[in-house]
Formats: structure tokens, C-alpha cells, sequence
């Protein structure tokens, strides 16, 4: 396994949202135990950047950051996504993140923040959504924009008949402490909250699967079919990467399809090695 160490999960401060922990579990903590797990049964682990990768006679060449070149006869592809970030400096962005206050998945940490003061950036259709899934977990939700409001009519009303308050005013600071985060916005507000989350999407990343020519979706996921095979013969997918919901209980679940998949390819190939020999 070669992976660059951004993984997304190691950012978690703290899950409950992981089968199999009830009191919750660490995003570090969760992936040593997975890579113990790995390594005791055979897994080699090394951590590069893959920087290109095409496929040549008999597989696939891979060429790494650091200049040397790996040779493999099937790839699994589960390079992720990197979040759309709000502008802070990174140690006090890493900070707001351990913190709690400053979340990116309400689908994962939803349950974390419930009847506590939540405040979404983003007024567009990703804001509105995630606004209303997460009024769920809290009466006293705030959405604001990043720039400028760009909600259409129909969500607008499906915000106000939810009972989430809208600011208008555009983002000028966040100012995170250790309880609770603060928005300065330029209509002069200064709105304080238990925790924001920021809903400006994400980029996957997808520069590898490009270069193999796989077939990808308007937003640049590799297409949910890619975890059972892909138009390139040998390579399959998992993870973020795919188009669907980005969990990991989902990951892991991609994971188990697409490695038994290539794992059944590369038999197939050897069998058909064999039959041309005889």
C-alpha cells in the first residue's frame, strides 16, 4: 500500500459515527489500529506520493515523488478528497479541528452538536442542505454566506419554514477559541457559536485515475461502478474517490468489494497464463 499520509480520517479528533466504538475513537488512533491490523497479515505499508501512474505491458508502471518507480499487476485506486477549507492560518485551522468547533461532515459529527449553537457557512444549495440535515440535531442553527447569498426561492423558504436564521452579510474573520468559534461578518455582526461547519464542497482527487482514463463524474469522483470494475481492465476504486457518500464505514465497505474483485482478476489472469502455455 503506498499512501501519502493526508488522510482525511486522521484529522478526526473524535468519532462515533466508526462500527465497533461506542465511547467514540480518535481519527489517529482508529487508522494505527488498522494498520497494525494490516501489517500483522502481510501488508507492506510505505508512505510516498504516487506522482503518475499508466498502464504498460503486464500491469501497471507507477512513477513516486521521491523518483523511483514501482511495477504492479492490478491497482486499487482510494486516493480521496481534499476539503474546500475556510481561510484560516493552518495551525489555527488544525487547532479549531481538534478543538471540535470547526467540523466539515455533518453526516459523521451531526451527533456530536446536538441542541448546541450551529452556524453553516455557505449560502448556495451545499448550505442549504446541509443546514436543514443538520436542524435535526439543533434548534439554534445559523446560515451565512461565504460572499454573497445564493439561495433560490424554493430553498430560501425551505430554510425560513425550518426555522434556521439567515445572515446576509458576507464572511470577513473567524476567530476559533478552545469552547466555541466566532464570525465577523461585514454587515458589522459578530455571531459566536458551539461549532461551524463549512459547507464549500470538496475536490476529489483524481489526477491518477485521469491519467489511467477512467471514466469520472461531472463533480470529478470516479463512477460507483469503478469499486466492481472500471473501462481499465485491473484497476478498481474505494473510498471518497467514488461518487457516493463519504464515510468511513463506506470506505471500508468499497474496500472489501474492489480488493476481492482484483484479487479474482489477477486469478483470472493467471489462468488464462497458463491455458496459452499449454
Amino acid at each position: 500500500m503506498l499512501h501519502d499520509g493526508k488522510s482525511r480520517a486522521l484529522r478526526i479528533p473524535l468519532t462515533h459515527n466508526a462500527p465497533g466504538f461506542p465511547e467514540g475513537v480518535r481519527g489517529p488512533d482508529l487508522i494505527a489500529r488498522m494498520t497494525r491490523h494490516a501489517v500483522q497479515y502481510g501488508a507492506v505499508i510505505q508512505e510516498t506520493e504516487v506522482a503518475a501512474i499508466e498502464a504498460v505491458a503486464g500491469g501497471f508502471s507507477l512513477d513516486l515523488k521521491d523518483g523511483s518507480t514501482r511495477g504492479s499487476c492490478a491497482v486499487v485506486l482510494a486516493t480521496g478528497v481534499d476539503l474546500n477549507q475556510v481561510d484560516l492560518p493552518e495551525a489555527v485551522h488544525e487547532a479549531a479541528i481538534r478543538a471540535g468547533v470547526l467540523r466539515y461532515c455533518p453526516v459523521c459529527d451531526g451527533y456530536e452538536h446536538i441542541g448546541k449553537r450551529i452556524g453553516v457557512i455557505g449560502c448556495d444549495t451545499n448550505g442549504a442542505a446541509e443546514a436543514l440535515f443538520l436542524r435535526g440535531y439543533s434548534q439554534n442553527l445559523t446560515l451565512m454566506p461565504l460572499n454573497r447569498p445564493e439561495l433560490s426561492s424554493a430553498e430560501a423558504r425551505a430554510v425560513a419554514d425550518a426555522g434556521i436564521r439567515l445572515e446576509s452579510g458576507a464572511l470577513l474573520a473567524l476567530q476559533p477559541g478552545a469552547d466555541d468559534i466566532t464570525v465577523l461578518l461585514d454587515i458589522g455582526a459578530s455571531l459566536t457559536f458551539d461549532v461551524i461547519y463549512p459547507a464549500l464542497g470538496c475536490r476529489p482527487r483524481s489526477i491518477l485515475a485521469e491519467q489511467l482514463g477512467l471514466d469520472l463524474t461531472e463533480a470529478g469522483c470516479v463512477t460507483s461502478g469503478s469499486v466492481f470494475e472500471s473501462r481499465v481492465e485491473g484497476v478498481f476504486a474505494a473510498g471518497d474517490l467514488v461518487e457516493g457518500l463519504d464515510q468511513i464505514s463506506v470506505a471500508m465497505g468499497h474496500g472489501a468489494v474492489a480488493a476481492t474483485r482484483a484479487h479474482n482478476w489477477l486469478r483470472e489472469q493467471e489462468q488464462a497464463t497458463l491455458q496459452s502455455r499449454t
